[in-house]
């Protein structure tokens, strides 16, 4: 979806936390959308970009609570939420077309306007995968619609908890741009990162392919 600035703190010896990023712009794409879900009537969503397109909703809407249900009963729900949403509404990027297809749905609390206190969601995206984090992208377009909708300012710092770890990250509008035809930020999101591993990467000079191949 383009680049991101990443900025780790370092004391001379090594890195610690926490970390954070600047996102590509982030817009919304639709809020107040009202849509058509199969067993469970019409809803209203918003459609934000972070990095990929989601859409967003309180779980209340669905008869479910994003901080108790059973996770199943969530992933179902927003499962069908983006199937819905998918074949009513077509996402445009002003910058790549690649980008514009719907990523997933997340499910929130419905605690959009701004607060000291966290707002509660759970991500559900791609082949019905849940993401164990409040989410980066997801972050991101959540901020970018709160914005948009006047909920926040820049530079108000809220914090995000994952519905299924309880795990937080931090998120911001800390500028106002363009992207394309819409009125746009750049989100920074923080929190916290650990080494899970390293790897080592050789390359032979016998390998015909080291420096990669393109196809014509």
């Amino acid at each position: 979806c383009g680049p991101v600035t990443a900025f780790v703190p370092w004391d001379g010896r090594r890195s610690g936390n926490p970390v954070r990023f600047h996102s590509v712009p982030a817009f919304a794409a639709a809020t107040d959308w009202a849509v058509d879900v199969p067993g469970h009537g019409k809803v209203v969503v918003d459609i934000g970009y972070g990095g990929t397109f989601y859409a967003f909703l309180s779980a209340e809407q669905l008869g479910l609570d994003v901080c108790s249900s059973k996770t199943r009963d969530l992933v179902d729900a927003a499962s069908a939420v983006t199937e819905a949403v998918k074949k009513q509404f077509k996402p445009h990027h002003p910058e790549s077309e690649d980008l514009a297809f719907l990523y997933g749905t997340i499910l929130t609390d419905g605690k959009d306007a701004f607060s000291e206190e966290p707002t509660t969601n759970i991500c559900v995206f791609a082949d019905e995968q849940v993401d164990r984090s409040p989410t980066g992208s997801g972050v991101t377009a959540r901020i970018a619609l709160q914005y948009h909708k006047g909920l926040i300012q820049l530079n108000q710092t809220r914090t995000f908890r994952s519905s299924t770890t309880g795990s937080l990250f931090t998120g911001k509008a800390v500028k106002a741009i363009r992207c394309g035809d819409h009125n746009a930020v750049v989100v920074e999101v923080s929190g916290e990162a650990f080494y899970t591993g390293t790897a080592t990467f050789t390359v032979e000079e016998e390998d015909q392919l080291k420096y990669g191949f393109f196809f014509k």
